[in-house]
Formats: structure tokens, C-alpha cells, sequence
């Protein structure tokens, strides 16, 4: 069976449980009074079955954070230093490192506007969660500019600042492409490090829906059903926030800048964006994107096959997105008022997180604990995040290639390349 079915089910359960052993809860009608007769298995659950659901949850938000430093660590210097040596980067990987920046800043800054608009999160039954100090504590902007650079990396490490792990590690993969034989055995050294993390990942992974189990019937347990709506506003929170940037932003580019008809062009690589939405996997979905540019669309093969892959890899608009409404999402719901520095502390993590980790199984799970413990907020809102997960990982998979194939065409006519008749 597949993951996410299993999560699936995972999540059922542990709204059952929830609502079972929330005593305040009561079935009506028919059901209520068939329930009724078997009080014997709500005296079970809130005996033996809650008192479980704590430890089991934590045990699994331990294990997401065990996989956080690390992870960061290692991905971020291969990746970057797979680029090649960052002196000699010309005018095509320049131009699309600078599309993709610039896309994921303004998906970014979408997500913000439209979490705070609606508060998808306000009026939420209160949760009752160990809140780090640091949630609550106002910092300036500055401050958030000047903790990006570590004064120790080891520290930063050891207290888990994301933010300035982070830069550490882009700066390190940057100077390692510089260093020629000498840099490879550090590189061989974090690309080990790095597939080890990614096996280890996978395993975590795998106890993800015993994990939605544990913290979503406590979530539910504390709160009764109240949190579906808040849950509902959330999901049409992120999904207006995507279709925003991926029919409003992305298009405006594309016309603007790429001199490319939107109608015109989506009609070339649509099957690639229905394949993202139903394998919700932007490496899945590469082939045929390449196919539906270079040959449907008839874009520069040499283009294409340079900005395509590399969008794969790092280019994750609609991760971003998600990540910073999410995050928000979570302050709203613990009664969290984030202000402009914590948010624009959100805004940095998630776009480095959405570009660094990339290339991690789930990568939307542990990038979504990275942009949490940056801002501190409790992890254990991640189990009301992943209930509603699975739908909006298709919806922000296909934001995340539409904005790949978008890219293409704007580098293309970027580097002076003739844009075919048939998309102007």
C-alpha cells in the first residue's frame, strides 16, 4: 500500500480516537445511542489508548528533528557544490538561478498575504502545547538579518538556528566548487553524509502515519471538532495562495518577460502539469516536462535541458508557498501573534528550505519542521498540517512545475533565443 494511503488511514483513526476520548464529544441521533451501548471502548481508549498518544507523538517529532540539522547540512553543500564552480557560472545558469530566486521570493510573499488576510487559524479551539519562549519573543529586522551569519557554526548546530545553518552551509558548498581536487574528498564526505540522511529520512518517513495518528488524536482529543474548519479555512487558504501565484504571477512573467502566450504555451505542457497533480512528484513529472517543452512546444533543447532539471532540484514555488502559510497557520492556531520580523524570519527560512532541501524524500514534512523550529513554534502542529497534506502536495507539486516550464521560456528569451511562433 501506498504512503500516503497509509497516512490516509492513519488520519481517520486518529480522528475517531480523537473524538472518542473527548468526552465533551457526543454522536447524535441513532449513531450516539448505537455508541452508547459500547461505553466500554470509549473507557478503553481514554485508559489506555490516550495516555499513548503523547509519547508516541513526541517519539516521532524527536526523530523529525534528529534529521534536521544534519539533513540541512548535507544537502545544501551538494547541492550546491553539484552547480560547479560558482566563478564560472554564465549568463544561462546566472539567468536561471535569478528566474527561480525571484519566483520563490514572490510565492513566498503571496503566501503571507493571503495567511494573513484570511487567519485561516484565528477563532481555533485553544490547544494546550509547550510554546518555546522564542515564539512570543519580538526581535527586530536587523536581528533577523544579523543572525542569518553564524558567529559559530557549531553552536548554531547544537542550538538548532536553522537560519544560520543554512547560510553556513551554502557558503561552505560555495567555496568547496572553488577548491578543485582539493575541495572533492569534503564534497565525497557530505555526499555520503547526505545519502546516509536521505536513507534515514526515508525511514522516518515510513512511521509517518503513526505519527499523524498520535498527534492528530490529540489534537483532536484537546479540541473536539472544532479544528476541521480551521482546517478547511487552511486549505483554501493555501490553495487561493497557489492559484494566485500560478495564474497570476507566473503568467505576468511569462508574457512580459518571456514574450509567451499563457494560454497558448499551458496548452503544450499541460500533460506534464496533470502528471505532477496525480504523481504530486516534480522529478516523477521531468521526462515528459522535457518532452512537452523541447518537442510540444518546440523551446531550445540546450535551454531545456539545463533550467528543467535544475527547477526539479530547486526550484519549489509552491513548496514555499505552502511552507509560509502553514507556518502562520500554526501561530494563528496556538494564539501566536507573529509580527513583521518573525514573519519575515519565515519568509527567508522557507524559501532557503524549499531550495536547499529539495531533494529530500517528503521533502514538504522536514522542510515544514525546518521553517517551525526557525521561528519556534511548536512541531507538533505538523500532525494537523499532514491530515489535509496529501491533496495540497498534488496542487503545490504542480505549481512547483508549471513554474519550472515557465522558467524555460523566460530564460530562453532571456538568452536571445527565438521564442516559436506557435506560443507568442
Amino acid at each position: 500500500m501506498k504512503l500516503h494511503w497509509k497516512i490516509l488511514i492513519g488520519m481517520l483513526m486518529g480522528v475517531f480516537i480523537g473524538l472518542l476520548v473527548n468526552e465533551s464529544f457526543v454522536l447524535p441521533g441513532v449513531l450516539g445511542d448505537f455508541l452508547g451501548k459500547f461505553a466500554f471502548v470509549r473507557a478503553f481508549a481514554i485508559k489506555v489508548i490516550q495516555p499513548l498518544l503523547g509519547p508516541v507523538g513526541s517519539v516521532f517529532i524527536k526523530l523529525l528533528k534528529m534529521l534536521i540539522v544534519p539533513l540541512i547540512l548535507a544537502s545544501m553543500i551538494v547541492g550546491v557544490a553539484k552547480v560547479g564552480d560558482v566563478r564560472k557560472l554564465g549568463g544561462l545558469s546566472g539567468r536561471t538561478f535569478a528566474f527561480y530566486i525571484t519566483t520563490t521570493w514572490a510565492s513566498v510573499v503571496v503566501g503571507l498575504i493571503v495567511v494573513n488576510i484570511i487567519e485561516p487559524g484565528s477563532g481555533a479551539p485553544a490547544l494546550v502545547s509547550e510554546v518555546p519562549e522564542a515564539a512570543y519573543s519580538a526581535v527586530s529586522v536587523w536581528s533577523v538579518i544579523l543572525n542569518m551569519i553564524p558567529d559559530n557554526p557549531i553552536k548554531a548546530m547544537a542550538n538548532m538556528d536553522i537560519l544560520p545553518i543554512i547560510v553556513f552551509a551554502l557558503m561552505l558548498g560555495a567555496i568547496l566548487t572553488t577548491l578543485g581536487e582539493k575541495g572533492k574528498p569534503l564534497v565525497s564526505f557530505f555526499d555520503s553524509l547526505n545519502e546516509a540522511m536521505m536513507r534515514l529520512a526515508d525511514v522516518v518517513i515510513r512511521l509517518t502515519p503513526i505519527g499523524v495518528f498520535a498527534l492528530l488524536a490529540e489534537v483532536v482529543a484537546q479540541t473536539g471538532p472544532g479544528i476541521f474548519a480551521n482546517l478547511g479555512k487552511y486549505m483554501f487558504t493555501v490553495i487561493l495562495g497557489l492559484s494566485v501565484h500560478a495564474f497570476v504571477t507566473l503568467p505576468l512573467l511569462l508574457a512580459l518577460v518571456g514574450r509567451t502566450s499563457p494560454r497558448k504555451y499551458v496548452s503544450y505542457v499541460s500533460p506534464a502539469l496533470t502528471t505532477a497533480f496525480s504523481t504530486a512528484s516534480s522529478s516523477a513529472t521531468l521526462p515528459l516536462t522535457l518532452d512537452c517543452v523541447s518537442k510540444r512546444a518546440g523551446l531550445s533543447a540546450k535551454v531545456s535541458s539545463f533550467v528543467l532539471p535544475l527547477g526539479a532540484t530547486i526550484n519549489m514555488d509552491g513548496t514555499a508557498l505552502y511552507e509560509s502559510v502553514a507556518a502562520v497557520f500554526i501561530a494563528q492556531v496556538y494564539g501566536i501573534d507573529l509580527t513583521f520580523s518573525q514573519q519575515l524570519l519565515v519568509f527567508f527560512t522557507a524559501t532557503l528550505a524549499a531550495i536547499g532541501a529539495a531533494g529530500i524524500p517528503s521533502a514538504g514534512l522536514v522542510t515544514m519542521a525546518i521553517v517551525l523550529k526557525a521561528v519556534g513554534l511548536p512541531l507538533e502542529g505538523i500532525g494537523m498540517i499532514l491530515a489535509v497534506d496529501r491533496i495540497l502536495d498534488m496542487c503545490r507539486t504542480t505549481v512547483n512545475v508549471w513554474g519550472d516550464t515557465v522558467g524555460c521560456a523566460v530564460v530562453t528569451k532571456l538568452q536571445g533565443e527565438d521564442i516559436p511562433a506557435s506560443i507568442r
